[in-house]
This record gives structure tokens, C-alpha cells and sequence, in this order.
């Protein structure tokens, strides 16, 4: 069964979420952006914990739907952890997702962890323990468990991340390196960039929307083709017998892809930056960005054409809401925009048909607009304005003078 699944979320009990992020928006969310599988975030919680063993019912391998609810969506057991540590003689702060195949093996994890730090005032819990160690307790939980590295190039929170990261996933993880198969590839980096790097060619790419809210499950994703269960999706992860590819972000339009300082408003490229990493207009350090990190740590060129045998296909989308706000020059948060793409899900079905599948002389009979912003977007004929030092990017599908 070919399917949609976003394996990187977060509930109401993470900081900076919305109060929205229960289960039931969640999954209606999820419906309307056609997805099947979404995990549950935050498990290790205590609250959202009861919350998932409240309403969720347990179905066979490791899936859960709403109870008492006709939603065809799926869950999976998943928590985001964050692990700040000193190795190496230097302070690391990486993030971690960590999967589970049912709640008794959720629980064990989560009492082990609970012995280890603090699990109880955030969703996404931030522990003083080395990644390695982290891996070890996972795996002495269950092998069935799972661990991905989360967004890796992200500077300040990750694997390999300029400001606290590593330099290879072996140098993170050590003797448990090879309990490693799948890494999350970020807003802010594609595959096509995670490419030019030779040591990362053994690991199947994943892609998901971290997201805070639920209107921003799918802005990426992973997709599979293999039974819409948790064995089914980690066995894909870990031999490639499903694993199809990822719905992307244009990295571009990610908040840390070029150097940049967003107090003054400067974003620089990586030549910019390479022999002076100083804003010109304060003097202050810039933030290096993704696509510095990924040159720096490169063995293949810009244009290298290389694609290793474990590369998925690779869709670049954008939002529709971003889409309908730019043809209808309204902020995505208006009314306006929020029933145009109410009433485009009731007709077509999903966001991702609308993206990706839909003839686009169907979308152009609700809007001629939109019927050719979609032909470019499958085409990948869009204007990129980067982002950067947290600042996010825009992708156009047209110049100003044609929406007048």
C-alpha cells in the first residue's frame, strides 16, 4: 500500500506548541493533508501518556487509531529527546526521535529515562546524557525501538550541526553507531544535499513536519509503500523493501539554510561567509547555516549528480495555504484563504492530491491562478528568497506583476 506518513511530532505538552495539539486535531489534520501514518510525539510525558492510553486504541503491530471515531488515520508511539552533554571537550546538544512498537514498551523506556533526568515538565524532554547512552538504554528496552536523529544539520540541535553537533554520526553514537539506519533530513537540507556527503550514503532519508500545530503536519514527509504499520514502516527503514522517498521543504525556504544574522537582516551564502563568518553590520558572529555545514563536511561537488543506493524519490512542495495566500495576496492566517482551502479539501480530498496528483485543469477551473501555480510547482519552476539565523525562507510561483 503506497501511503503518507509524518513520524515527527509534537502534542500541547512541548514547549512553543499550540493547545490545539491533542489527538483528535491531530488526526483530523492528518485526514485533511492525506496522511495515514502520524506519530504521537511526546510519549514520554506523563500527561500526553494517559492521553494516548486514554483515547487510543491499540490495533496489530504497533498502530493505534482514535477510539470511537470513523478517522482512518494511524498513529505511532514516537517522543523528540534532547540530549546536552559535554564529549570531546565540547558541549553537545542533540536531538533525538525515538520510536516504540506498543505502550508497555513505551512505559519501560520512559521509567528508565525518568531515573535518568527530568521527564516531567516538557514533551520533549532535555536530558544530561551522552547520545550514545541514550541509544544503549533504547535498545536494551526493545530492539523493536528506533532511533533517527532529528533534523541533523539544524545548527544549534543536532548530529551534525555547526554550533554543537559532530562531524560524522559514528563520532555521536560510537560502538552503537551501526544501530543506526535512518536519519531526518531537516527543513532546511534536502536529499539532493545530504547526497554530497559519502559518509551519510548508508542511511535511508526521512522527512517529516515537526510541527507545533496541527495545520503543519505534512509540509514534509516520508513515503512508503509496504503494509501501514510500525513493523512494516521500520523494516522499510532499516532494508529499503518499501521505502519510497520524502516530501520536501525547498531547503531554501527553511529558517537556517544560508548564514545569516536576523537582528541586523543579513543573510549571507557560504562564499560570503568563508573566509569572514562576521555580520558587517553589527560585527557580531553569524549563524553558519545548513548549506555551509553540509559544504563543509562535503566530499562531492555542487553539482554532483551522485545518488546512493539507498536514495527514495524526492518531491519539493509547498503549502497550499501558502499558495492560496500568494494568489489571493492575503496572509495565510485570514479568513479568506483558510475557506478557499477548506473548500478545495472538500472537493479534492486531501492537500497532497491537490499538490502533487490533481490535473491541474481541475484546480484551474476553481481558480486559473492556482491551476498554473501548481503546473510550476511540479515543475519546480518557483522564485526562492532564503532563509536564515531563524528567519524562514519564501518560495513564489509568480513575479508580482502577474498578480495584478
Amino acid at each position: 500500500m503506497f501511503f503518507y506518513a509524518d513520524l515527527h511530532i509534537h502534542s500541547k505538552y512541548s514547549r512553543a506548541t499550540s493547545k490545539n495539539c491533542d489527538l483528535e486535531e491531530l488526526a483530523k489534520w492528518a485526514e485533511k493533508k492525506g496522511l495515514t501514518i502520524i506519530s504521537t510525539g511526546d510519549f514520554t510525558h506523563p500527561v500526553w501518556f494517559n492521553e494516548i492510553k486514554k483515547k487510543l486504541l491499540p490495533l496489530e503491530n504497533g498502530t493505534f487509531k482514535l477510539k470511537n471515531s470513523t478517522s482512518p488515520v494511524r498513529f505511532i508511539l514516537s517522543v523528540e529527546i534532547s540530549t546536552i552533554y559535554k564529549k570531546y571537550e565540547k558541549t553537545r546538544k542533540i536531538h533525538h526521535l525515538v520510536y516504540a512498537p506498543d505502550l508497555k514498551c513505551a512505559e519501560n523506556f520512559r521509567n528508565k529515562l525518568g531515573k535518568k533526568g527530568n521527564i516531567l515538565s516538557d514533551g520533549r524532554p532535555i536530558l544530561g546524557l551522552d547520545s550514545r547512552n541514550l541509544l544503549e538504554i533504547m535498545l536494551e528496552t526493545s530492539t523493536d525501538m528506533m532511533l533517527i536523529p532529528a533534523h541533523i544539520w539544524t545548527p544549534w540541535f543536532s548530529v551534525l550541526g555547526a554550533k554543537s553537533g559532530f562531524d560524522s554520526i559514528e563520532e555521536c553514537y560510537n560502538d552503537l553507531a551501526n544501530h543506526i539506519y535512518a536519519i531526518e533530513t531537516g527543513l532546511s537540507s534536502d536529499p539532493q544535499m545530504n547526497w554530497r556527503v559519502s559518509k551519510l550514503d548508508k542511511y535511508r532519508l526521512v522527512s517529516n513536519s515537526d510541527a507545533h500545530s496541527p495545520s503543519k503536519l505534512a509540509r514534509e514527509a516520508t513515503i512508503f509503500n509496504t503494509e501501514p504499520d510500525y513493523l512494516s514502516i521500520m523494516k522499510a527503514l532499516k532494508t529499503g523493501t518499501g521505502y519510497i522517498g520524502t516530501i520536501e521543504f525547498f531547503p531554501e525556504e527553511g529558517k537556517y539554510y544560508n548564514d545569516g544574522h536576523r537582528k541586523c537582516d543579513v543573510c549571507l551564502n557560504p562564499v560570503e561567509t568563508k573566509n569572514n563568518n562576521i555580520c558587517p553590520k553589527c560585527g557580531k558572529p553569524v549563524t553558519t547555516g545548513v548549506l555551509n555545514r553540509v559544504c563543509e563536511l562535503a566530499d562531492r561537488p555542487l553539482d554532483s549528480k551522485y545518488r546512493p543506493i539507498t536514495a527514495g524519490t524526492t518531491f519539493h512542495l509547498i503549502p497550499l495555504v501558502e499558495i492560496l495566500s500568494e494568489i489571493l495576496q492575503r496572509k495565510p492566517t485570514t479568513k479568506s484563504v483558510a475557506l478557499e482551502y477548506e473548500k478545495l479539501i472538500q472537493y479534492f480530498g486531501s492537500e497532497l492530491a491537490i499538490l502533487q496528483h490533481v490535473p491541474v485543469e481541475e484546480l484551474a477551473k476553481f481558480h486559473s491562478l492556482l491551476g498554473e501555480g501548481i503546473l510550476r510547482l511540479r515543475n519546480n519552476n518557483v522564485i526562492k528568497q532564503t532563509g536564515y539565523d531563524g528567519e524562514y525562507g519564501k518560495i513564489s510561483l509568480f513575479k508580482t506583476e502577474e498578480l495584478l
